[in-house]
């Protein structure tokens, strides 16, 4: 009888703090692994040449991964040139043009005051001198209209080398150059397709951080903070646990229900905040979409997945 006493006040003292660390190696919070996610797409319209991206693989950021067919705008360009050549040709003519005019013009003024000043001594007549000023008139006229003439060659130039400006982002466009550094996710066009601005091309995303969104409850939110270390722990295999040191980097300013995929003990009703944690991921054994689970304690041990 004084045995059993003993051993009933024993367990009545261990047994709070069996639970006490069953509770302290419990989650916090539960979420998924995401990643930010580039879907690169297509700025020219073509015949894809060459298409380097391979699922799976990395890319290096400024690396060259499709080219476009660019023939059709090798020969506009050919032809704006020839455009071009041939309108500074006119200009030059129209602006040769005006200096014989204004020579004409020169010497014309000067026969018009010589046949006034006769008119004037009543040794010349009124139609000499009528027949003076309308050579006059219409050599300025001419040099009006050549100089008109020389303004709008010199607005088509610049047209045309708009749109040869044009032609050329074109070209450059016809590049499509990986904006990020990352693994490619997924391929949307093969080699030889025609493809059309704005189709997209491939997502890539870097996988050596990724981003867990977790959910914890409002009486969870006062142990949070922006720049908080935690502890991520994921499935490692055998029913054991692997954790991964981590950072939240946001936290949502609005509640909003527990999401669906979410595995947690609470009701689906409850509402929770969300939460950003930036995790390594040097080794690459965190997927996008793997559940993961937070222990708001950065130091906390990993555990048994049954526990």
């Amino acid at each position: 009888m004084n045995i059993n006493r003993s051993i009933s006040a024993v367990s009545l003292v261990l047994l709070p703090l069996l639970l006490a660390g069953c509770r302290k190696d419990e989650p916090d919070a539960y979420g998924n692994f995401e990643a930010d996610e580039v879907v690169v797409s297509a700025e020219g319209s073509g015949q894809l040449l060459r298409f380097a991206a391979r699922q799976g693989e990395p890319l290096a950021a400024g690396a060259v991964v499709a080219l476009i067919d660019t023939t059709a705008l090798a020969l506009r360009t050919a032809e704006l040139a020839s455009q071009e050549a041939a309108t500074v040709t006119r200009t030059r003519e129209a602006q040769a043009q005006i200096g014989v005019l204004e020579a004409q013009l020169a010497t014309a003024r000067e026969e018009h005051a010589r046949t006034l000043r006769l008119f004037r001594a009543e040794a010349a007549t009124a139609q000499q001198l009528n027949l003076a000023e309308g050579e006059v008139r219409v050599l300025e006229e001419r040099i009006r209209a050549a100089r008109a003439v020389t303004e709008a060659a010199r607005q088509e130039v610049g047209g045309v080398q708009a749109r040869a400006a044009q032609v050329q982002e074109q070209i450059r466009q016809s590049q499509v150059v990986n904006p990020v550094a990352g693994t490619v996710l997924a391929t949307y066009s093969e080699q030889g397709e025609f493809v059309q601005p704005g189709q997209p091309l491939y997502k890539i995303a870097d996988l050596g951080t990724l981003t867990l969104r977790a959910y914890v409850s409002g009486a969870q939110l006062a142990a949070v903070r922006v720049g908080q270390r935690v502890t991520v722990q994921v499935d490692a295999g055998e029913d054991a646990r692997r954790g991964f040191p981590g950072t939240v980097t946001w936290i949502s300013p609005e509640a909003e229900f527990t999401p669906t995929p979410i595995q947690t003990r609470d009701e689906r009703t409850e509402q929770v905040y969300a939460v950003e944690i930036r995790v390594a991921n040097p080794q690459g054994m965190l997927k996008i979409g793997m559940p993961a689970e937070v222990v708001l304690a950065a130091e906390a041990p990993a555990r048994r997945a049954g526990r």
